[in-house]
């Protein structure tokens, strides 16, 4: 007799190869994926084209850090370590990436070329921002793009990244066998250099 835990991993796995795997779950993450690309196509667009600075609110990051209520103890002091020596001295450098990062993140998402990258660098951000204290969106558009990230290929199965991929896969498989593999063992098994 199974336990009930033993049911509920199988319940979840065969959750998880559905929604990586199914055609139906694909439609589905890929009108997700659009509603989020398009978020952050617009707002990378918005400060593009806007005249974006980040100066005040990395210095607002930097003098009112995300600190516990009770202590006010700050609670990630080396990403506020990293605004003030690293990101507020290159500012203008952030200036840059902040906006474009955004804009291609959206684009990517949008038109499904490297889905599961877009989706981690907008995880990466959102994280950043939420460090920063700034919420917003920031928590709703995370749990979407775990959501997307979650779904691994099938992310991108509606996209640019069913013929990428394949592309990109042949081309590594291609680099890694020049480089690394010589030939074959009895048994079809590749034996390295």
């Amino acid at each position: 007799m199974k336990s009930v835990t033993q049911s509920g991993r199988v319940i979840i796995i065969m959750a998880m190869k559905w929604f990586k795997e199914n055609a139906w779950a694909a439609v589905a993450i890929t009108l997700l994926r659009i509603y989020v690309g398009w978020e952050w196509m617009h707002h990378g667009w918005e400060k593009l084209t806007g005249g974006f600075d980040a100066t005040g609110f990395l210095n607002n990051a930097v003098g009112k850090p995300v600190a516990d209520k009770a202590t006010q103890e700050v609670l990630f002091p080396n990403f506020t370590y990293f605004l003030e020596h690293f990101a507020l001295p290159n500012v203008k450098l952030i200036n840059f990436l902040i906006p474009l990062g955004e804009f291609l993140i959206g684009v990517g998402l949008i038109v499904g070329g490297l889905t599961l990258t877009a989706a981690f660098f907008g995880m990466m951000l959102n994280f950043m921002f939420l460090f920063a204290g700034t919420v917003s969106t920031n928590p709703w558009l995370l749990l979407l793009l775990v959501i997307i990230f979650t779904a691994g290929v099938n992310a991108g199965r509606f996209g640019i990244d069913a013929y990428l991929l394949p592309l990109l896969r042949k081309g590594w498989t291609k680099a890694i066998g020049k480089y690394g593999k010589t030939k074959d063992d009895a048994h079809g098994n590749p034996v390295p250099r």
